[in-house]
C-alpha cells in the first residue's frame, strides 16, 4: 500500500480547504477566464470594479497604455460622508466614474465586473454609471 507522504487531494470541485478559499479561487478562475475575453483600448476602455467588504471602487482603465483614466472610490470624501447603504455609495461611486470618464471623451466602456456576479452593489454602480452616459 501506497503511504501518504502528507499531501491531500482535493476531491474534485472542491477547490478549497474550507468555503472561504473555495469562493475566492472560483472568483479568480472566473475572472482569469473573464479578463481573457477582454480587454480595454483606447477607443473603448475597460471599466474595472472592484469590491471589499466595506469599500468599492471603479476605475476607467486603458490597457494598451496601461493607464488609468478615470477613477472613483467610495474612499473619497464626498461619498464616504454621504447617508445610505452601501448600495446608494455605489450608485454615487458609478455616477462619479461616469462623469469623470466624460470629462475625458470617453463614451464607451467595457465592463469588468472581476468575476462577481452581476447583482447588488456591482449592479447598482453599472446602472448608474450607463445613466451617467457610459454605453457598455
Amino acid at each position: 500500500m501506497a503511504e501518504n507522504n502528507g499531501t491531500t487531494t482535493k476531491a474534485r470541485g472542491h477547490l478549497g480547504t474550507n468555503v472561504s478559499e473555495t469562493r475566492r479561487t472560483g472568483r479568480t478562475r472566473r475572472h482569469a477566464r473573464l479578463r481573457k475575453k477582454i480587454a480595454g483600448t483606447p477607443s473603448r476602455p475597460r471599466l474595472v470594479v472592484t469590491r471589499s467588504t466595506r469599500h468599492i471602487t471603479a476605475q476607467v482603465v486603458d490597457d494598451i497604455a496601461g493607464h488609468t483614466l478615470a477613477h472613483a472610490s467610495t474612499l473619497e470624501a464626498d461619498v464616504r460622508g454621504m447617508e445610505g447603504d452601501k448600495k446608494a455609495q455605489a450608485a454615487k461611486v458609478g455616477e462619479l466614474v461616469a462623469s469623470r470618464a466624460k470629462d475625458q471623451g470617453i463614451d464607451a466602456v467595457v465592463f469588468d465586473r472581476g468575476g462577481r456576479r452581476y447583482h447588488g452593489r456591482i449592479a447598482q454602480l453599472a446602472d448608474a454609471a450607463r445613466e451617467g452616459g457610459l454605453q457598455f
